[in-house]
């Protein structure tokens, strides 16, 4: 019976990490959202993590004593274009007038953020009532 409820909170404390990295990397898109640039090039592009399942012993971490969970295989610019804004004033405008914006849609990161969110506290509670589990278990085992 331990080492389910360790199980459980093994593969949710990896859930936590995930969730905890994305809305990491949403609040540096948000941050970044208003950014201009002289080229296309060095443009601000938003950020997406990359889950990866861990379905085996050997993806788990190592000394990890559960198998299952997630991680963050890897940060990924978001492929949406960025944008140019006629701006001839801005000190960073190329030869036309134009400066590059990012392309960091600020409604749709803070949908991500409250998905990123409610998932972290999902997972806060399938450790609170594991650990509730587990102190229940031993008080059943001491009467």
């Amino acid at each position: 019976m331990m080492k389910t409820i360790d199980n459980v909170i093994g593969i949710a404390s990896t859930a936590l990490n995930a969730q905890s990295v994305r809305m990491n990397t949403i609040a540096s898109n948000l941050a970044n959202a208003n950014t201009v640039s002289t080229t296309e090039a060095d443009a601000f592009r938003a950020k997406r993590p990359v889950f990866k399942a861990l379905v085996n012993e050997e993806m788990t971490n190592a000394g990890a004593q559960f198998v299952g969970g997630v991680k963050v295989h890897q940060l990924q610019n978001d492929p949406t274009p960025v944008r140019t804004q006629y701006d001839p004033g801005n000190p960073l405008a190329d030869e036309r007038g134009f400066v590059w914006l990012s392309n960091v849609n600020e409604m749709q990161e803070m949908v991500e953020m409250m998905t990123a969110s409610r998932s972290y506290q999902n997972n806060v509670e399938v450790v609170n009532t594991a650990r509730l589990l587990m102190m229940r278990t031993l008080e059943i085992t001491k009467a």
